[in-house]
């Protein structure tokens, strides 16, 4: 195809003979050079846009996802740019906040002169700290803790201010969640601790427990022997008797009072063997101490758990303490039978301790009212005593751990929230309240075994 001159060049059709070959291809290798270069600059503007563009979505994307109010602001107090968090807390779209003064957003007088001395610290390159009451989309005062810094152009010029924040209201909730899971820690600690003390406990008690088992099976064991002993003795000793003895030896039977030794015998066997027994149940009380302690979840008779921890706790720390319970109807529930016999004891000890540190009126004596009744698959147990009755103040927090109105020595303050806390396990819920006779009761709800 022949050449063309571009019509740029307008040469006279007349002098076209006048100029040479070679000045023809200088013009045409300078033309494709600049088109070349047009070409280049074009790709390079193209990869320059493309990646403002994505720059701009990496922007945009991290002012959106901000939880955190933001402001951009020129250096009259003027809004320049935004983002989401800002525009639904004050119920206006970002283009309608655009160009607005930040001066309408502030909800009060205090508030307007904060944002003024910010500004103020701002224009000195100093970051402020402020609380500005922001009008959200109700029209309510909304507390927001700003912090306020001066923004700069790229040549080192200050052009305005930024202002990021967060309502005062969700740093509040933060810091409960923050303290109720501390607390929360805090309790699972204390109760891994107790755990591994009860673990520790439970180990020890089945070791004295197996110990104690083999000397009380020989003394039931020789005690029956003795019985059938005794027995054949006195039959012997009767026939002996109706003989024709000696003068010495009837008074041998005088002075040694066999008539009144061969009479008690029988009683004395008797005793002996209630006394082992009972040492028995006690081993026996301990060996299940000792393996609940371990988790282990088997039916538990309830009527049965609450008899053993009434003579646990009599036999020990309240002997006086007077205690009015009737078994009720057979009451299974699934548990663990050392952790609610712990329950158990914590609160008939708690109830003694109560009713014993007030003065009561004449004739009436510190005591407990327990009683259990079973209603829609759920069994309830009420622990009433005739005690001074809970503070009001601190009703809310009778269950919190180390909490104890006890005197420094009498109380640890974890009995309570360790009962709290294996009856939420159990599936239960225990609560507590005063009575208007007075004194407190404490109610323990469990679910019934199903049948």
């Amino acid at each position: 195809m022949p050449y063309r001159p571009p019509p740029s060049l307008n040469l006279p059709p007349d002098n076209l003979e006048g100029v040479g070959e070679d000045t023809w291809m200088d013009v045409i290798h300078k033309m494709e050079e600049v088109y070349a270069k047009l070409v280049t600059d074009e790709v390079a503007l193209e990869e320059k846009n493309a990646q403002l563009e994505l720059s701009q979505q990496f922007i945009f994307s991290l002012l959106s996802s901000m939880s955190d109010v933001l402001i951009a602001c020129n250096q009259d107090g003027q809004i320049e740019e935004t983002n989401a968090a800002l525009c639904e807390l004050v119920g206006r779209n970002e283009q309608d906040l655009r160009g607005t003064p930040v001066l309408d957003l502030l909800a009060d007088a205090q508030s307007i002169q904060r944002w003024q001395l910010a500004m103020y610290h701002a224009a000195s390159h100093e970051v402020a700290v402020v609380e500005l009451h922001l009008r959200d989309a109700l029209g309510q005062s909304v507390p927001v803790d700003m912090s306020c810094t001066p923004r700069h152009n790229g040549n080192g010029r200050q052009v305005g201010r930024v202002l990021v924040g967060r309502p005062l209201g969700e740093l509040k909730r933060a810091y409960h969640q923050l303290r109720e899971a501390h607390d929360a820690l805090k309790l699972a600690q204390q109760q891994l601790l107790h755990s591994e003390k009860m673990a520790s406990l439970g180990r020890l008690v089945a070791g004295v427990a197996h110990e104690l088992n083999n000397p009380i099976s020989f003394v039931l064991g020789n005690v029956h022997v003795m019985q059938r002993y005794g027995k054949r003795l006195t039959q012997y000793l009767e026939a002996v008797h109706q003989l024709d003895l000696p003068p010495e030896m009837h008074a041998l039977r005088q002075e040694l009072r066999i008539d009144a030794l061969v009479k008690d015998l029988p009683s004395l066997m008797e005793g002996t063997i209630e006394g082992a027994q009972r040492t028995t149940d006690i081993v026996n009380g301990l060996k299940r101490f000792s393996t609940a302690s371990q988790g282990e979840v088997t039916p538990v008779e309830l009527n049965a758990v609450i008899e053993r921890a009434i003579h646990w706790v009599k036999k020990g720390t309240a002997p006086h303490f007077e205690i009015h319970w009737t078994p009720g109807p057979d009451c299974q529930v699934s548990g663990n039978a050392g952790q609610l016999l712990q329950v158990m004891m914590n609160l008939i000890q708690n109830a003694s301790d109560a009713a014993s540190s007030c003065t009561q009126p004449p004739g009436v004596a510190p005591q407990l009212n327990i009683t259990l009744c079973q209603t829609n698959g759920q069994v309830e147990v009420r622990f009433e005593d005739n005690g001074p009755g809970i503070a009001p103040k601190h009703l809310s927090h009778i269950f919190d751990p180390f909490f104890t109105t006890k005197p420094i020595g009498k109380g640890t303050g974890l009995g309570l929230s360790i009962s709290y806390g294996l009856v939420e396990q159990h599936g239960g819920q225990l609560s507590c309240h005063n009575l208007p006779q007075g004194g407190a009761v404490f109610v323990l709800h469990l679910p019934v075994l199903a049948t």
